[in-house]
């Protein structure tokens, strides 16, 4: 089996991957990271969502063969130790999860959304989260959510 090699949450990681294992499986499977979820198969519905060279990327549509030498950000490495991030903060201030499983994937989008536009509108929060699904919300709270955290990432 190849070997690869990367940088997720600051940290350094090797591991021996089948060429058809999907880097959320080695991240789940392998490195034991089981923020990032499986919701879907069919990348759909966001859950899985990392960033992947500073990119938001769907983890279930990437082999990770191509993540070999690659900066990996999962939602366990968006906190600082215990103070959370000002988007999870927000998150859990607007009450923008129910069950909580699409949370991971809402937060690493929402902070790709505003690294990209850092005084987002509520119209384009929306059209940035058209690829993330919630099943349990009216998506209201998230939207306030990641409004208050991108007025508190600007500071």
């Amino acid at each position: 089996m190849p070997s690869i090699s990367m940088t997720v949450n600051g940290q350094a990681v090797t591991g021996e991957v089948e060429g058809r294992t999907l880097l959320v499986e080695f991240l789940r499977d392998t490195l034991g990271l089981t923020g990032t979820h499986v919701g879907c198969d069919t990348s759909q519905c966001g859950a899985c969502v990392i960033h992947l060279d500073g990119v938001s990327v769907k983890s279930c549509a990437v082999l990770a063969l191509n993540a070999d030498g690659a900066e990996v950000l999962t939602i366990e490495g968006v906190a600082d130790g215990d103070d959370l991030h000002p988007m999870q903060e927000a998150f859990r201030e607007h009450h923008g999860l129910q069950c909580g499983f699409c949370t991971p994937g809402m937060v690493l989008t929402a902070l790709a959304l505003v690294a990209d536009n850092p005084d987002p509108t509520d119209a384009e929060v929306r059209h940035g989260l058209e690829g993330n699904l919630c099943r349990c919300t009216g998506y209201q709270n998230i939207v306030h959510a990641i409004l208050d955290g991108a007025k508190r990432m600007r500071g």
